[in-house]
């Protein structure tokens, strides 16, 4: 049996961790978030289930909390060797952003978080050219992507930071468009530098149309992912195993793809 990477997941401080994932909750919409947030939750949540690993990252919604968040990050993927791989957050408003990149370096963290619609910035704008010059080539980033109330972070956005960042991996979260995975399908499909992930996608959509997703980017592009607190890991597990793929698919999406693009192992 193979290893199990459930790679977007958010984490908290204890002391917050219950109201942040409520927030988020709030955020989709009033979706009642799964899960209370804290890594203990996380790690029984993966005894229980099967999953071995998790991706963790949490995300600034102001330039000053960068610092401390990567530096909460790193410190419990240092309390949970190999069960932890760490994500650090970014600011586009940040005063040093090439400070920011490199202490989150130095912290070992293993890439960049960024979700533009919550953060409120455009993932075009300006301001966040630099964030993509400095991870090109070194630091993948895992984007929040789409969203039909909003135009942050839709293709139309993406498309031109993918095309002129071609050295830049980034991992589109919830196949690349939340609320319109259809769309961002025919718009993204393709794109070599783009990886996506299926958080936040089995309980809206029918599972063929997830698998048209999988086919679409294929499935040597797409990663596991739950969207923790939002979704219950061992649920979201259990639902994707219902999704009729190969084997070899399921081992692609389930760990090697992550292995690859994050470093793990």
């Amino acid at each position: 049996m193979y290893q199990i990477i459930d790679a977007h997941c958010h984490i908290y401080p204890e002391a917050i961790a219950r109201k942040a994932a409520a927030n988020t909750g709030n955020f989709y919409g009033g979706l009642p978030s799964t899960c209370d947030g804290t890594v203990a939750a996380l790690l029984a949540e993966g005894d229980a289930c099967g999953i071995d690993h998790f991706v963790v990252q949490s995300v600034a919604t102001k330039p000053e909390q960068v610092q401390s968040i990567n530096e909460f990050i790193a410190r419990e993927v240092s309390l949970h060797p190999g069960r932890l791989t760490g994500l650090g957050t970014l600011h586009p408003d940040s005063k040093d952003i090439e400070a920011d990149v490199r202490h989150l370096m130095e912290l070992g963290l293993h890439g960049v978080k960024l979700h533009p619609d919550i953060q409120r910035f455009k993932l075009d704008d300006y301001r966040c050219l630099h964030i993509y010059d400095l991870c090109e080539g070194c630091l993948p980033i895992l984007i929040h992507t789409g969203d039909n109330r909003f135009d942050y972070s839709n293709p139309n956005r993406l498309l031109p930071v993918l095309e002129i960042y071609q050295n830049l991996t980034v991992i589109g979260a919830h196949f690349g468009g939340y609320s319109i995975w259809e769309e961002a399908a025919r718009q993204l499909r393709g794109i070599p530098n783009l990886y996506v992930d299926c958080s936040s996608t089995l309980f809206a959509l029918e599972d063929d149309a997830v698998v048209d997703l999988i086919y679409a980017y294929g499935a040597d592009r797409v990663l596991f992912g739950t969207d923790y607190p939002m979704w219950s890991p061992s649920a979201e597990l259990a639902h994707f195993m219902q999704l009729e793929l190969t084997e070899e698919e399921r081992r692609m999406i389930l760990h090697e793809n992550a292995e690859r693009v994050f470093g793990i192992g």
